[in-house]
């Protein structure tokens, strides 16, 4: 027989038999095994994705050109200043769009010495072991333009440049000596150059300001054009739209022509593009995929698209404005996700502060 006491709120069993003592106590460690057993595991914390954060580095930079080399991300900006101090170029590298290495002073004037004012919106591609930056200059005007100054002779030539590098970071040094395109067709403006390689290993340039796209093929050792069947140098290919900063890209088969519309200084520029079977079109225009959003940053364009090697992961590299700006030259870099639609069509761009997570190459 056993009785029960009160003690401190709980009660005390009291065995006077022995044995049902111990078999008590055998019944209590059971149940303590079995809840132990029951008992939910502890669940290890996760760390949360590194971010690259937006901008995606410091200071002002604008036209971004984003591309991969090896196994690694490469990104040549303009650098953002008034057009007698933007004279050089800084380029930045990573290894997971996350952590990002500059590159400074990759190219300047001291270089390219026909180069008196205002290098801007770089583009590099990689040739045969070599390393070649594109690259517009002293904002050639012509006399049909509002704006020309007879008395100004900064801007009376210039135009479209390349250099060349053993590699990416370079540094790099003219490679013919003078422009390699100075002269207007079409009533393009010679600024904001893209090189593309196609499917064939034909290479191609498009650049065009004055919302006039041309396009032309670059000869074997990028020193010129070739022409095409028609004898003429340079097609013009402009979208509904058009102003300027053309980027072209494949994705499945379809080629996609980005451009930027609106003012690069106000906060009009945006973001447009159209799809096609081959790179000399036609191009119609689908749509704005990118532009401005009050709660992040205004004046978005003038992009530039990264895949990852051997992926369907796609990024939009771009320049904006931060809120509140400062100035026409207060622009950053920026980094999203880009996404398509099952037909293919691109998805707006979702601009963020928080960027894209790492995602590193060689993984």
């Amino acid at each position: 027989m056993y009785e029960i006491e009160p003690l401190l709120g709980r009660n005390i069993m009291t065995f006077e038999n022995k044995s049902m003592k111990n078999s008590y106590s055998l019944l209590a460690g059971s149940l303590a095994l079995a809840f132990a057993c029951s008992s939910p595991k502890t669940t290890e914390k996760t760390e949360a994705p590194k971010l690259s954060g937006n901008p995606i580095f410091e200071g002002w930079y604008a036209d971004p050109e984003g591309i991969v080399f090896g196994d690694e991300y490469w990104v040549y900006p303009t650098f953002s200043a008034g057009y007698t101090d933007q004279l050089h170029f800084d380029a930045f590298s990573s290894k997971d769009l996350v952590t990002w290495e500059k590159h400074a002073n990759i190219l300047d004037t001291a270089a390219i010495k026909w180069a008196r004012q205002a290098m801007w919106a770089p583009a590099a591609i990689e040739k045969d072991g070599k390393y070649y930056l594109f690259f517009s200059a002293n904002d050639i005007q012509r006399p049909s333009r509002d704006g020309w100054d007879p008395n100004n002779d900064i801007n009376h030539f210039g135009g479209l440049g390349v250099a060349v590098a053993d590699s990416p970071g370079g540094p790099f040094k003219d490679h013919i000596g003078k422009p390699l395109l100075s002269e207007f067709y079409n009533d393009a403006q010679p600024i904001d150059q893209f090189v593309f390689k196609d499917t064939d290993g034909t290479y191609y340039m498009l650049y065009g300001g004055w919302s006039h796209c041309n396009i032309g093929k670059l000869n074997a050792d990028f020193t010129g054009f070739e022409p095409w069947e028609d004898g003429e140098l340079f097609h013009e290919i402009t979208p509904e739209g058009y102003v300027e900063g053309p980027f072209v890209f494949i994705r499945e088969g379809k080629y996609y022509f980005l451009w930027s519309e609106g003012g690069w200084t106000n906060d009009s520029y945006k973001v447009a593009y159209a799809m096609s079977d081959n790179i000399n079109g036609p191009w119609d225009r689908i749509g704005t995929i990118l532009e401005n959003d009050t709660t992040v940053a205004t004046g978005a364009g003038h992009n530039s698209v990264i895949q990852k090697p051997g992926s369907d992961d796609w990024y939009m590299v771009y320049h904006r404005r931060p809120i509140p700006n400062e100035g026409r030259d207060h622009r950053v870099t920026a980094i999203d996700v880009m996404e398509f639609n099952e037909d293919g069509t691109i998805k707006p761009i979702k601009m963020t502060f928080e960027g894209v997570e790492a995602n590193a190459i060689s993984q």
